[in-house]
Order: structure tokens, then sequence, then C-alpha cells
């Protein structure tokens, strides 16, 4: 369920539970609540932000538990002013547990500074709706090429 104005939803909609926790996801990053985006994840989720290698996880293995996804928030979300995020498109088998969403997030800094992140973001949810495994597909190097100063 979306529940914040900084998500523009252009996608299908129908009611799936890896797409209902992607909203989740993307709600609670976009209102900065940490404490509600952890209510998203299992306790055992591994999250890829991006997948591989990068400055948010150096050997690219991905942030596991509670406790390595909130170093996560740290590093990449809570330096972040505001995010604003575009769904394209949400491609999920009614009778799966994962749905693999396409879009962008623009992210602003404090000074009016921004950039813009073109990804692939696949969600894969246990029987009760909570994340296991969220693996985002975006290139760094895209992504600070289009950063635009304030």
């Amino acid at each position: 369920m979306i529940t914040s104005d900084a998500i523009t939803w252009l996608a299908a909609d129908d009611p799936h539970p890896a797409r209902a926790a992607s909203q989740r996801s993307y709600s609670a990053v976009a209102k900065g609540d940490l404490a509600e985006w952890l209510t998203v994840y299992s306790e055992h989720a591994v999250l890829e932000d991006p997948v591989g290698p990068s400055m948010f996880d150096p050997e690219g293995k991905g942030h596991h538990g509670h406790a390595g996804i909130s170093a996560f928030w740290e590093k990449a979300i809570a330096p972040i002013a505001t995010f604003e995020f575009t769904i394209t498109e949400s491609l999920a088998n009614p009778g799966s547990n994962t749905c693999a969403n396409v879009g962008s997030i623009k992210t602003s800094f404090a000074d009016g500074s921004h950039t813009t992140t073109d990804l692939v973001m696949v969600y894969v949810v246990d029987d009760d709706g909570l994340v296991l495994s969220m693996k985002a597909f975006w290139e760094p190097e895209r992504t600070m090429a289009s950063f635009t100063p304030a």
C-alpha cells in the first residue's frame, strides 16, 4: 500500500504480496522512517542495492538481517533529503512470491542537488508478505553521471 505522495505508480497495481511489500518499502523510505521500513523485511532478509560490489557494499555480498539493513539505511538512505519514486512497470506472476519493478528514483540532497537512478528492483517475500530478498539492479556510474547541482 502506497502511503506517500513521493511515489508515482504507473504500473500494474493488482493485489500481489511482493508488490504490496515493495510499495510499503518505498513509502517508508520516502517518509524517512527506518522503523517502518524494517517492518517490511524479514529478520533474515538480504538486501542487495545495487547488486554486486558498490560504495555501499564493497564485497558485493548484500546486507543481511535487520542489523545489516539498518547499516545500509545509515549509509545510503539517511543522507538523502527527499526521494521521488516513479514505477513504470511491475511484473508479478499471480502464483508467485516475487515481483520485479522497473522505474527511477530521484534523490535530492539538502542543498537542492540531485541524481536520478534508473533501476529494476526484484522483491521476494515469504508467506507472511515479509521481504526475504530485495535486489536492485542499477549502475552507480550512470547515477553519478546524472548529478545535477543545485
